[in-house]
């Protein structure tokens, strides 16, 4: 489990790709002062195991259902990404609860100035993830804990600060760059406890569970 507070933006050295799988070797210092063989590092907002440690480098390994689903597939030689270890217990909570685990990918509509900030608008690629973006809650690009300034039906906005982006690889981000977008996990929950019942699995219609939107207004959380 992740924050979505980025520790250092690191640079793809190389990648190597066979089929839909992938081997992705990056250059970092700060994420490698304690890692070690097996170690989960967010590596723009994808939860990735360390399979190899070689200097200043980390090597990860990337599944076809991980190539398929996030931008990590575009990745060249020389682009940076941002990293993040994966939380301690105890320590400071100072994002939200970020998995790593990519629902999808975004297009960047546009970037522009308010004041001291970068307004950032984003598309997502599959318009259903929009369900779950709502005005002033969570959501994470590219590993990075945000708030949604504003949301309709097909994009929403986030409002960057100077010190993220400047400490973040969203500041290469322009308009049609791919972000990868991770919803937040409380709000995907209650989606699937709501209309788990209503959902065919394999073609087979479901039994409704005990909790619907019927109980929740009954029970005053509606």
């Amino acid at each position: 489990m992740f924050t979505g507070l980025i520790e250092e933006v690191g640079s793809l050295k190389r990648s190597y790709r066979q089929g839909e799988a992938m081997m992705l070797t990056i250059e970092a210092s700060k994420v490698l002062e304690d890692a070690a063989i097996g170690d989960s590092i967010s590596v723009g907002g994808v939860c990735l195991t360390v399979t190899e440690l070689a200097g200043s480098t980390f090597t990860v390994d990337v599944m076809p259902q991980t190539y398929r689903h996030t931008n990590l597939k575009d990745l060249r030689p020389g682009e940076r990404v941002n990293l993040e270890r994966a939380m301690q217990a105890g320590g400071r909570f100072g994002g939200h609860i970020v998995q790593g685990h990519v629902d999808g990918t975004g297009e960047v509509v546009s970037r522009t100035a308010d004041a001291n900030a970068v307004v950032f608008t984003i598309r997502p690629n599959d318009s259903s993830l929009m369900r779950y973006v709502i005005p002033q809650g969570s959501i994470t690009l590219d590993g990075i804990s945000l708030t949604v300034v504003e949301a309709d039906k097909a994009s929403f906005s986030v409002s960057i600060i100077p010190h993220t982006l400047r400490e973040t690889a969203l500041q290469f981000r322009q308009p049609g760059s791919v972000v990868n977008i991770e919803c937040d996990v409380l709000g995907k929950y209650v989606d699937h406890l709501l209309h788990f019942g209503k959902r065919a699995d394999a073609g087979a219609r479901m039994e409704a569970g005990g909790l619907t939107e019927s109980f929740l207004a009954d029970h005053g959380f509606m």
